[in-house]
């Protein structure tokens, strides 16, 4: 049995495991934070319609 080599290879799998939940848990808080955006934009979207609820209604297209 090679114990250096086992070893070794459990710390790289240790590390590779501990940088992929790093990154998961950084994708996961952009991810929220850019949901929390859309949810403000939406919010602005409906306030501008209960202000003036006729603008965006109609759209004129001439070719």
């Amino acid at each position: 049995m090679n114990i250096a080599g086992i070893s070794t290879a459990m710390s790289l799998t240790n590390t590779q495991s501990a940088y992929g939940v790093a990154m998961l848990s950084k994708s996961l808080d952009q991810v929220s934070s850019t949901g929390g955006q859309i949810v403000e934009m939406m919010d602005a979207a409906a306030m501008e319609l209960s202000v003036n609820p006729h603008i965006g209604a109609n759209i004129d297209i001439s070719v």
